[in-house]
């Protein structure tokens, strides 16, 4: 039987934390940033976590299940 391949996208937008829990960069953070309040690109530099609706299908993409 052939090996089965890790999503090539998931690998590289999400990264596994030690307790388990799965987090990925916040969008909106590129360009256009002087419209945007220095509240707000702060609050994006902080990893988002998967939610738990989501966390099953982003480990099997991630071949984690």
């Amino acid at each position: 039987m052939p090996k089965v391949k890790t999503n090539s996208s998931a690998k590289k937008r999400f990264k596994v934390t030690g307790t388990g829990e799965i987090t990925f960069q916040k969008s909106f953070k590129r360009h256009i940033l002087t419209k945007k309040s220095k509240k707000r690109k702060r609050a994006l530099r902080i990893d988002g976590i998967v939610a738990p609706a989501n966390k099953d299908f982003v480990m099997r993409l991630l071949r984690l299940k």
